[in-house]
């Protein structure tokens, strides 16, 4: 079944009416099936859908970390010395463990390039 969204989300949510939750996420094609056969409903997507159709954009680029804090582009040293970049960032990039980094000394600055890669300066 074709996920609704848009128009055509809201439009079936009103024709459900007092429908149970469960039959209206059904009903929009917000359901997956499992490899046992059992279904999934799929209510986040549901409700993002719907929040969209209503004019609330939650936008790929919105930079949200997990747990839903919005990531600050900030760091500080710790207490050990070490700075850390976390996986939020880390996955903006598409890094996966094991890449590797050059470590380049500015003035008031640091930079990390990836090996190999050509200098932009």
């Amino acid at each position: 079944m074709k996920l609704l969204s848009g128009p055509d989300l809201l439009a079936k949510v009103k024709e459900l009416g007092d429908a149970s939750k469960s039959d209206v996420v059904r009903a929009c094609g917000y359901v997956t099936t499992k490899k046992d056969g059992t279904e999934r409903l799929n209510f986040t997507a549901f409700y993002e859908a719907l929040l969209n159709a209503k004019g609330v954009d939650f936008g790929s680029n919105s930079k949200v970390g997990k747990g839903g804090r919005k990531l600050s582009f900030t760091t500080k040293v710790q207490f050990n010395g070490n700075l850390m970049v976390g996986k939020a960032y880390t996955a903006m990039l598409d890094l996966k463990p094991g890449d590797e980094f050059e470590i380049k000394l500015g003035r008031k600055q640091i930079r990390l390039a990836p090996l190999g890669a050509e200098d932009e300066e």
